[in-house]
């Protein structure tokens, strides 16, 4: 699955796009979502990201803007810009800055699934000629012993361990560290922090749940530490994350 980030300040229009558009079918899933770009550029600096969409206009930092720290700073970010504005400017700039496609509200449902189609087959593309540059049988390897690394994760967020990972694998723990780090560009426990964070996410969304059972359902026995790591993960205590 590919990682997407959606922004937008709309908060129905956003959960809409979550909720009720079959990402999964696609081979898309929804990573991470917010309200403008200064939020979303934050997250997009610190984790894999393969796909962006977002509304041109926000507070606090709109789409362009976005756009422009992506392309300046050489993440390759697939970007396709979501607007009520039929402006040529705002088109104009986000070509300029590498965005592939410029949807305009209110989002038509085939429109959504035809433009993520066509850049689910341009990021599968890209991943094979990765794959070639590095040799197939080398890179094939590879690629089975990091998922079966992020298979672990997932399904055991709540107590992954790396020792555990690496015996999995039957290789030395800190060589696994070092391993994962080189094959992904991100260290094993930001992994298993990332997940633990975007599962915690999702349950603070369903109301049967109280805080401190969100805590200990992704491994936190401690309601205080939980908080604490959300709060510096997501810029926003659980309380405020579920409010708004």
């Amino acid at each position: 699955m590919y990682k997407l980030v959606i922004v937008d300040d709309e908060v129905e229009i956003r959960s809409g796009m979550i909720r009720y558009f079959p990402w999964g079918e696609i081979g898309f899933q929804v990573a991470f979502h917010c309200e403008n770009g200064q939020v979303a550029l934050q997250y997009m600096l610190n984790h894999q990201v393969d796909a962006l969409l977002c509304d041109i206009k926000m507070p606090v930092m709109n789409g362009i803007e976005l756009a422009r720290h992506l392309y300046e700073r050489k993440l390759d970010v697939k970007t396709v810009f979501l607007s009520g504005y039929k402006d040529f400017e705002y088109a104009r700039k986000a070509l300029q800055y590498g965005v592939r496609n410029y949807i305009v509200k209110p989002t038509v449902y085939q429109e959504l699934y035809d433009v993520f189609s066509r850049l689910k087959a341009e990021l599968d593309e890209d991943r094979g000629e990765e794959l070639a540059k590095t040799g197939a049988e080398g890179a094939g390897f590879n690629e089975k012993i990091i998922q079966a690394i992020r298979h672990y994760v997932l399904q055991n967020y709540r107590r992954a361990t790396l020792e555990e990972a690496a015996g999995l694998i039957h290789m030395n723990p800190h060589y696994v560290s070092t391993y994962f780090k080189e094959k992904t560009g991100e260290y094993f426990s930001d992994f298993v922090l990332q997940v633990k964070m975007d599962k915690a996410a999702e349950l603070l969304m369903d109301i049967r749940y109280k805080t401190y059972e969100v805590s200990e359902m992704v491994g936190y026995s401690n309601a205080k530490n939980f908080a604490r790591a959300f709060k510096h993960y997501f810029g926003s205590s659980p309380r405020e994350y579920r409010n708004r």
